[in-house]
């Protein structure tokens, strides 16, 4: 049994970043901020859902850079260790719109990303139609993924689909029917080394500072 994953890599990101945020609907919560977590090493986590007889033939991570966010340099960090440990990593972009306030006159840059929902959905179905997995790990809540994955189900009955909600995002994605949810101290058994070396002991990537893991 061959396996492809795809992770959408902002769903996820946020998702982390979320956890122990305060939220003013529920009471105050003793979780702590994880944010060691972001530097997360995505091929072994996929990995660690495979079952007996199974080989996971490859990993995707779809984003975008945010050039205008100090974010933007952690976030080259990460791709480029991911690569280094053999994800595949597709890259959108980000569209500028100008915006006016129609009270006040004031105006501002949004910035929305495009493509990244595109080219998961298209991966899904054209890994599908080429023969490339027989189950498939989708890591998303974002159910505008739904209409991919009714496709495939319903051109490729056979194969199996394993929706895998991001930490606190279950909700969310209750129309894709997640099969399972992240939990912290699952990611926390799957992060990437402080420093990466290619086979000539060069290094690749380095963790930035804010995600080393807290001090115990």
């Amino acid at each position: 049994m061959r396996i492809i994953a795809y992770i959408d890599g902002f769903n996820l990101y946020h998702a982390i970043d979320d956890i122990g945020k305060p939220d003013p609907r529920r009471p105050a919560s003793a979780t702590a901020r994880r944010p060691h977590l972001k530097w997360l090493n995505l091929w072994t986590l996929c990995e660690s859902f495979a079952r007996q007889g199974e080989v996971l033939e490859g990993v995707n991570y779809f984003s975008a850079f945010a050039t205008w966010r100090e974010a933007h340099k952690r976030h080259i960090e990460y791709v480029k260790a991911l690569e280094h440990a053999g994800v595949n990593c597709i890259m959108g972009h980000f569209k500028s719109k100008a915006q006016k306030c129609r009270n006040c006159g004031a105006t501002w840059t949004q910035h929305e990303e495009k493509e990244t929902d595109v080219h998961i959905a298209s991966r899904i179905v054209f890994d599908a139609f080429e023969e490339r997995y027989d189950r498939m790990i989708l890591i998303t809540a974002d159910s505008d993924l739904a209409p991919a994955l009714n496709l495939v189900k319903y051109k490729f009955p056979m194969k199996q689909i394993f929706v895998v909600a991001p930490p606190g995002r279950h909700g969310h994605a209750r129309s894709l029917n997640p099969s399972y949810t992240l939990t912290p101290g699952r990611l926390e058994r799957h992060l990437l080394p402080p420093e990466l070396y290619d086979a000539h002991g060069r290094l690749v990537a380095s963790r930035p500072a804010s995600y080393a893991p807290p001090i115990v």
